[in-house]
């Protein structure tokens, strides 16, 4: 069993070959949880590849669903080995949503609304700096490099000419407006993301404040899709615990959120006439007020 390096991916898969087992033997994750002695989240957290599953935790499920095939378990007990390797990231410190980053390392696709913010794939150093410093209390400075460095080491997707990620952005106007650092970088960061959005495997598109209500008004969602499911995952980012729906009926509502926000939008053309407008209305430095 060849599977991919991202050991995200790697879980993925052998949870989903876990479930096609538990399937078969017609057993819930909860009847599962009760032979097993652990609780029915963690069986569903094992299955969707969130969370790591060692080779004896294979070899019991194995057992529960008696399969006999000693090399389909020890197949799956070496996929298990491998999937506890640790992704780039962890080497970086400590990293808060460590998880989301497995996974949009290991999807196809995201399509993202983001309300407030440029989004992560598409900052600048310096905007994206600004952005760490300014919106998380407390932080040390090392806790701003460790993100600033993992923040920039994710956008190596973006531009990767082999396999690089496809990614729809609708902005709200709010996040174009909203001078983050100073005018100077801000301007930077939007002429950025003009360049950007001309990449054919990226769709960037402004939904102005002249739209009105939207599915969107309510805050930031991404949808993340993979090359191995047709079900993909919503991402709803909080500040102190994140929030993931792997539901069909969750992913298919979310889904059409973004297809109404995305048709509510400017098209990629007239968002980047937008752009070039808002970078230009950006005021000089010495016209904005000092901070108290």
């Amino acid at each position: 069993m060849a599977v991919n390096g991202n050991p995200t991916i790697r879980r993925r898969r052998l949870g989903a070959e876990l479930r096609r087992l538990r399937l078969a033997r017609g057993l819930t994750s909860t009847q599962v949880a009760q032979h097993l002695l652990i609780s029915q989240p963690k069986v569903s957290h094992l299955e969707n590849g969130r969370r790591a599953i060692s080779p004896r935790d294979v070899r019991d499920l194995c057992g529960l669903y008696h399969v006999r095939d000693q090399q389909v378990i020890d197949s799956l007990m070496e996929m298990a080995g491998e999937a506890n390797r640790q992704g780039w990231w962890v080497a970086c410190g400590k990293v808060p949503y460590a998880v989301y980053i497995g996974m949009e390392t290991a999807a196809a696709a995201v399509r993202s609304y983001e309300p407030l913010v440029i989004p992560g794939l598409l900052q600048t150093p310096a905007y994206a700096s600004a952005v760490i410093a300014e919106t998380i209390p407390l932080a040390t400075e090392e806790q701003i490099a460790v993100r600033l460095e993992v923040r920039l080491r994710r956008q190596s997707r973006v531009h990767h000419p082999a396999r690089s990620i496809r990614l729809e952005v609708v902005l709200d106007e709010s996040a174009l407006r909203r001078v983050v650092g100073s005018p100077e970088i801000m301007r930077e960061q939007l002429e950025y993301l003009n360049r950007l959005g001309e990449q054919p495997h990226i769709t960037v598109q402004v939904l102005p404040h002249s739209a009105g209500a939207h599915p969107g008004i309510l805050g930031q969602f991404t949808i993340l899709d993979f090359p191995d499911t047709a079900t993909g995952t919503v991402y709803l980012e909080r500040f102190t615990s994140d929030l993931y729906l792997e539901k069909r009926s969750d992913v298919r509502h979310y889904g059409a959120m973004f297809d109404r926000v995305q048709a509510q939008a400017l098209n990629p053309e007239l968002t980047r006439r937008f752009i070039t407008r808002a970078a230009q209305e950006l005021p000089a430095a010495a016209t904005l007020p000092a901070p108290p």
